[in-house]
């Protein structure tokens, strides 16, 4: 996500570091490329003047230009003011005190709604909580057995009752159902249009006014530009928006829309959609995206979800073969198959400092991702002997030739293979070694 962004930081952080001190037309020109950065990237030009103004007097303030160290000054302070546009420290969702806590999803179709309330449902779940999704969508069609049919795949209750009723009629059922079978969190699952009309917002007027919403949320799809902060301002006009889940933040290069959305309309961004995964969904941290953005990396995030999947004795025998360099392709294997929950390889080198520049020099991609891909890596695996398998150095051009026929694969898929095995381990032993940065 904002490769594009990232890169232009980049590149600007690089001259600065070059130039050594700096003058008060070096910073003039920096900040010059540092808007027409944000511009490109489809940020709201209000927001860029906001931020380009900001960022100035952060600047004179400092005293940079009398700086011995102007990049890091710089690159500190870009960074305090990236955190304060994305909302500066991250918002909780609130719940009733009396359950069900009710939760309201709304936005245009196209945005993700219904993956979305299953994401939502599942996160709860993983607290502790009884979700229950609500499905009001009764004028597109096959809406309610789509979110049916998302639910039965991720083992999540889906209440309904038809077409025949109002939103408000259902989500009254689903509250006395919640009742019965102790569900403590209510998503609903509303309907959505192409476009915004009055039928759309009169039905959401009726749910507000009727239902206790504890959260209003807006779903936006953050591929959609300054359209997608356009159309959320109606939406957060009409029925007062708690809060926001950007969807599609994986396919966004640019990050106008995640940079444009708390300023412009003074609602908190909750969570992220990074993937079509139910586990691809987050909480929205505004201190750690504005560090991605800088390539800075966020180690925070990756290790939340390396405890989620890897238990305190695996991390514990990780640890031991990485610092012993034991690292073989048997737990090349079962780290794979782990890190297809953690996320793509490109996804974690993202949030491991000083990792950005070293991902555009080696062929990883998003290896572990599919189901085929790991089934071929196991084939590969498995047609090796014990003592191939430890010592992967031994591979020859004949031992190939055998795993090849044994696996059904061919050469180049275990070439491949054992390049990016010798990647990451690499990686590995370069890591404790990258330069780390602070923002203290």
């Amino acid at each position: 996500m904002f490769a594009n962004l990232t890169n232009k930081f980049n590149i600007i952080f690089n001259k600065i570091r070059n130039k050594g001190k700096l003058n008060e037309n070096d910073i003039k020109n920096y900040l010059h490329e540092i808007r027409i950065a944000l511009l490109e990237a489809d940020v709201n030009y209000k927001v860029v003047k906001e931020f380009i103004n900001s960022l100035h007097d952060r600047i004179e303030q400092e005293k940079i230009s009398e700086s011995l160290t102007p990049a890091q000054q710089i690159i500190k302070i870009v960074n305090r003011e990236i955190t304060e546009v994305l909302g500066s420290r991250q918002t909780d969702l609130k719940m009733s005190s009396a359950p069900p806590t009710i939760i309201i999803l709304v936005g245009l179709q196209g945005t993700g709604k219904t993956t979305t309330a299953v994401k939502l449902a599942d996160y709860f779940r993983k607290k502790g909580h009884q979700p229950l999704l609500v499905a009001t969508d009764i004028y597109r069609p096959a809406a309610i057995e789509q979110l049916q049919i998302l639910g039965e795949k991720s083992n999540l209750p889906v209440f309904s009752i038809g077409r025949n009723e109002s939103a408000v009629n259902i989500i009254k059922a689903a509250i006395k159902y919640s009742s019965k079978w102790n569900h403590d969190v209510l998503i609903i699952d509303t309907a959505g249009r192409l476009h915004i009309d009055d039928k759309l917002m009169s039905e959401l007027r009726e749910i507000d006014k009727n239902i206790p919403l504890q959260e209003k949320l807006l779903i936006v799809d953050a591929m959609a530009g300054q359209d997608a902060v356009n159309s959320a301002k109606v939406f957060c006009d009409i029925i007062k928006i708690s809060g926001i889940i950007l969807t599609k933040l994986d396919g966004d290069t640019r990050g106008g829309v995640a940079l444009s959305l708390k300023k412009v309309l003074g609602v908190p961004i909750k969570f992220i959609g990074i993937g079509e995964k139910v586990d691809d969904f987050q909480p929205f941290h505004p201190e750690r995206m504005a560090s991605r953005i800088l390539g800075m990396g966020d180690v925070l995030t990756l290790i939340e979800k390396v405890e989620t999947a890897f238990d305190e004795n695996e991390l514990k025998i990780l640890d031991k073969k990485m610092k012993n360099q034991d690292f073989d392709l048997n737990d090349f294997y079962l780290q794979l198959k782990k890190m297809k929950n953690i996320g793509s390889v490109d996804q974690i080198m993202d949030m491991v400092p000083g990792f950005n520049n070293l991902k555009n020099r080696i062929d990883i991609t998003k290896l572990g991702d599919r189901e085929n891909e790991l089934k071929k890596i196991e084939a590969i695996i498995s047609s090796m002997t014990i003592e191939e398998r430890g010592n992967p150095s031994i591979i020859n051009g004949s031992r190939r030739k055998r795993i090849s026929r044994g696996s059904g694969t061919n050469l180049s898929e275990i070439n491949r293979l054992l390049k990016q095995y010798y990647q990451i381990k690499e990686m590995f032993k370069k890591g404790p070694k990258m330069k780390n940065f602070s923002f203290n």
